[in-house]
């Protein structure tokens, strides 16, 4: 284990914190599956879906070992070559794409021969926060024109978001929120900042009265989030029998048994309520059984995880490391702050699920290649500071070395002088 633990490279702290959020997920996970171990199979019996976690979770470790293996830099070029491939990924799933757990559009797509299923607009996202972090870092050697970032930057933003929209709404505005924040860190001129928010707002105007006049083009979707943002502003009757409401008071409910303490560890009662208890609402579950307590442990860890975040930026030896940093690790943190905020009734119901804790696949492991990411930036940092240290040590030695050689030489011609001296005396 000592063996293990040493190859890890990178900012120790953001491997004890990602370990320790984890570890924690296997009991949620396990007491909440039983509802669907019930739906499904009728037994009630939820080890099959803890197994299923427990290789999702490992193989999420694989993928950050492998990955903060590679050095950060080669993330530039491979930026631009991903891009053009995800918008492809992006337009066959909404042809073809899978629908799971009751959503009303095409979000999954199926790996042949494997069975399992990924969100692609998860992938989009990381692969357009390095291309946004590519080009800000290139453009703070030589300031761009609007026209210019209009071009390179902000239509690939464009295409993306417009891909991933008709399925899902929370995931584009959340990446387009990301990308924005991105911008401001890089230092792009708050003024196109500002022109790119107007630009943002009425596209989405003009898709909104696009799907209006052709509703069979993107069935449901803008229904779907209008029937969202009322039940949320205005509980009427037709609200109130929603799907939306029926998580929502669940969720409710499940937070104020909970209390100081919870009920304790698989004592949960609304998992049997909850359609969603192990994925979008599991920090209801949490509360429940764990409390406010285990509730602020949970969000302390995740601020704690945004701090180090922080800090990793802050020490990265390039503008473009920093971006990294910040793109990728900044919306792990707000997709927390999301999920428990919908499951407080803070936010509309989003979908979003809680990264590293929720079951899935597909969520954990490109939660894990952003974590991945980033660590790798922390480990150029270190072997960086190694190598300074190394060349101080050098240096160090080096010195000492000339000092004793020249002391020495000091000595000799000393020596060399009083034993001149010395004969010189006796010649007289």
């Amino acid at each position: 284990m000592k063996e293990i633990i040493n190859s890890l490279k990178g900012d120790k702290v953001i491997w004890a914190f990602v370990a320790l959020l984890a570890l924690f997920s296997f009991m949620p996970v396990f007491s909440a599956s039983s509802n669907l171990a019930y739906m499904r199979h009728g037994s009630g019996n939820a080890l099959t879906y803890l197994i299923k976690h427990a290789v999702h979770i490992f193989i999420g470790f694989l993928i950050i070992y492998q990955i903060h293996k590679i050095p950060y830099h080669y993330l530039r070029g491979i930026s631009i070559v991903f891009l053009p491939l995800i918008w492809l990924l992006l337009v066959y799933t909404l042809v073809k794409g899978t629908v799971i757990e009751g959503a009303n559009a095409s979000r999954w797509l199926q790996i042949p021969f494997i069975g399992i299923s990924f969100q692609t607009s998860t992938l989009a996202a990381i692969v357009l926060y390095v291309y946004v972090a590519r080009y800000l870092s290139k453009s703070r050697e030589i300031p761009p024109s609007f026209k210019a970032s209009f071009f390179e930057l902000w239509i690939p933003v464009f295409i993306t978001l417009i891909l991933i929209l008709p399925a899902n709404f929370s995931t584009a505005a959340l990446i387009f929120a990301m990308v924005i924040m991105l911008s401001f860190i890089g230092k792009y001129p708050i003024k196109y900042i500002g022109v790119i928010l107007g630009a943002g707002l009425v596209s989405l105007l003009f898709f909104i009265l696009v799907v209006k006049a052709f509703p069979g083009a993107f069935p449901n979707r803008v229904q779907t989030w209008e029937k969202r943002m009322g039940n949320f502003f205005n509980k009427n009757e037709e609200g109130k029998n929603s799907d939306e409401y029926y998580q929502i008071e669940r969720a409710k409910t499940a937070i104020a048994t909970g209390g100081l303490y919870g009920l304790g560890p698989g004592k949960s009662v609304q998992k049997n309520f909850l359609p969603q208890s192990s994925s979008d609402f599991i920090f209801a579950i949490i509360v429940e059984e764990y409390g406010l307590f285990g509730a602020l442990t949970i969000l302390g860890l995740y601020m704690l995880l945004l701090f180090r975040f922080i800090i990793a930026a802050h020490k990265a030896s390039t503008l473009f490391g920093k971006l990294v940093v910040v793109g990728l690790g900044f919306p792990i943190v707000f997709q927390a702050l999301i999920n428990m905020g919908v499951a407080v009734e803070l936010l509309p119901v989003t979908g979003q699920t809680l990264p590293l804790i929720s079951s899935g696949g597909s969520s954990i492991w490109m939660t894990c290649v952003a974590i991945g990411i980033i660590l790798s930036v922390t480990k150029k940092d270190e072997e960086i500071a190694q190598e300074i240290a190394e060349k101080e040590k050098r240096e160090e030695a080096l010195r000492k070395l000339i000092d004793q050689q020249l002391k020495e030489d000091e000595e000799q011609e000393n020596s060399s002088l009083s034993e001149d001296d010395s004969y010189s005396i006796v010649e007289q």
